[in-house]
């Protein structure tokens, strides 16, 4: 047996354990991961349509965001339009209105879309803003047809408790990347202080929606290193953007990343995590129509769906109709 049939072997093998309810252990991640023959490549790609065949559901869960806080931000991640330390011309307020808020959650309930996420700029939410946005998701998650989720920043234990009594249930804090490549993109928090966040959130009983950003200058091993510390948190929900370089930030000239390469990563967080919703999230609107319908027959069966923090998305309409078109149902 030569070597490519090896790694063929080696692939299926490894998709045969998954498939009979085996967790991978970290050695044979990081060896899928660097694979790097076109017959290998192609091996991962199939048996991660496999895997999200047999251990996913067919209903596609969507999201949609506002972004209830804007610009002027304390962090200086280095990927962030909004951030205070970087000239990029973002637009910034310091609350939406709530009956903006409440439009938007109509708007896309009537288009049936799950759940409606309320996001903020800043390390944290506290205090009167933070009151203010839990009245509101109070009012929406009673009044206008969608569950509700929340991405607030750092909270503590007693922040999130106040959010879980307004009725959210669901709370986003991305890890971003992975352990090792995080300090070079972010120095004013830590992904320690994220993941005591999560930590806190679980505590209370909230899922975990948690994933990242490719593209920004990570290996491909390092985008295994983060899908294996996410699998500590064990979210419900993994979103996975890809970077869109933003002129005046540190990343604006950072060479995009490929469309093979970001279908090889989604196959590779589905070896694992065999049943997780991995959820298209922002930057997919640069790829081809064609590749995002494979990378729903992949691994991808969610999304937040309609305009983007900062970057344009595409409409629920095109969202609904290409996800048909890969064999969810909406």
């Amino acid at each position: 047996m030569n070597q490519i049939e090896n790694t063929v072997k080696f692939v299926e093998e490894a998709a045969a354990k998954v498939l009979a309810g085996i967790t991978l252990d970290e050695s044979t991640l990081y060896a899928l991961s660097e694979i790097d023959t076109e017959e290998g490549r192609a091996a991962i790609i199939q048996a991660a349509k496999k895997i999200s065949g047999a251990m996913c559901p067919r209903k596609f869960d969507t999201c949609s965001i506002v972004n209830a806080r804007s610009g002027k931000c304390s962090e200086n991640c280095k990927w962030c339009a909004q951030s205070a330390h970087f000239d990029t011309g973002c637009e910034s307020y310091a609350l939406v209105d709530e009956q903006e808020a409440r439009s938007a959650a109509r708007y896309n309930a009537e288009r049936g879309v799950g759940r409606l996420s309320l996001v903020a700029s800043g390390r944290s939410v506290r205090g009167k803003a933070l009151d203010s946005l839990c009245d509101m998701l109070k009012l929406i998650k009673e009044n206008d047809g969608i569950d509700t989720c929340a991405s607030l920043g750092l909270l503590d234990e007693g922040e999130l408790q106040q959010l879980w009594d307004s009725g959210v249930h669901r709370y986003h804090c991305n890890l971003e990347t992975a352990p090792s490549y995080f300090p070079s993109l972010c120095t004013t928090h830590t992904q320690a202080d994220k993941l005591a966040t999560i930590s806190a959130a679980k505590k209370i009983g909230f899922e975990i929606c948690s994933g990242g950003i490719i593209g920004m200058g990570e290996t491909r091993r390092q985008r295994m290193e983060l899908a294996i510390v996410l699998r500590q948190i064990s979210p419900c929900s993994i979103p996975i953007n890809i970077l869109s370089p933003i002129p005046g930030t540190p990343l604006e000239n950072t060479p995009l990343i490929s469309e093979d390469e970001v279908l090889l990563t989604i196959a590779l967080f589905r070896f694992a995590h065999p049943s997780v919703q991995l959820r298209f999230a922002g930057g997919r609107a640069r790829m081809s129509k064609k590749a995002q319908k494979e990378a729903m027959e992949i691994g991808i069966n969610g999304a937040i769906v309609g305009d983007l923090l900062t970057t344009l998305g595409s409409t629920i309409a095109e969202d609904r109709a290409l996800c048909e078109e890969a064999g969810y149902e909406w």
